[in-house]
């Protein structure tokens, strides 16, 4: 069961201020979602919603990593996607989630009953615009996502991956300054890439062995060289343009 957090920072400090549903809101509107949110608090494992139950509340998620699922009625589960700080749980105008949502570290979220959210995004465009924004991103990440399972290699999906949490990790520098928690164990990553587990322990090895990338411990990983991780993911940079 979730135990509210006593720890109750202001929006105007939060880490995640410039990137959340608060981003574009200005003092005044601060001050409202500061008088509506809670804190709550998640152990690494711990089921955050089911999918179908009633959705009483929407949140952002302050720190942590949590994992969205679906379960197919053989009992066979499927990660479809990662949330990461400043990500959005919920819909408004939706009454149920659709995922079933987990968190994979420790978790915190920064809460919002669901009603007076949705009046609040009907009364202020900021917050409007910026869950737009947030829903747009998702799109894209989605697109990415069946790049990566239909046509990406092994090493492809494993460089992708990785270098998804270094962008998220680096705010606003080019590469990522110091490690990077990695947020699954590699049998989680493999269900999550639709690979085997030896095929991750290879191919982070690979990675390692080339220079790429580090590993502090199992957990955590630098990235050595930013531009050879970015070649791995077999993206085109260019946007298709042929020399």
């Amino acid at each position: 069961m979730a135990i509210p957090s006593l720890a109750r920072v202001k929006c105007s400090d939060c880490p995640i201020r410039h990137r959340a549903v608060c981003a574009r809101c200005d003092e005044d509107e601060l001050q409202i979602l500061e008088s509506m949110k809670s804190y709550r608090s998640f152990a690494a494992g711990e089921a955050i919603l089911w999918r179908g139950e009633p959705l009483s509340f929407v949140a952002s998620l302050v720190s942590g990593v949590a994992s969205l699922s679906k379960t197919m009625e053989d009992g066979r589960t499927q990660m479809v996607g990662l949330l990461l700080p400043s990500d959005f749980i919920g819909r408004p105008g939706r009454s149920r989630i659709e995922f079933d949502v987990t968190a994979t570290t420790d978790v915190t979220l920064c809460c919002f009953d669901r009603k007076p959210f949705e009046r609040l995004v009907d009364e202020t465009p900021h917050v409007a615009q910026r869950l737009m924004e947030l829903a747009l991103d998702e799109l894209d990440a989605a697109r990415d996502w069946m790049l990566l399972l239909g046509r990406k290699s092994a090493r492809e999906k494993i460089a992708t991956f990785i270098e998804m949490l270094a962008r998220r990790s680096r705010g606003t520098e080019p590469v990522p300054d110091g490690p990077i928690q990695l947020p699954m164990t590699r049998d989680q990553i493999a269900n999550y890439l639709g690979l085997t587990l030896e095929t991750v322990s290879r191919q982070f090895s690979a990675l390692k062995k080339e220079g790429v990338i580090d590993f502090t411990d199992r957990r955590r990983f630098e990235v050595r060289d930013i531009i050879a991780l970015q070649d791995a993911t077999g993206d085109d940079a260019d946007g298709g343009i042929l020399s």
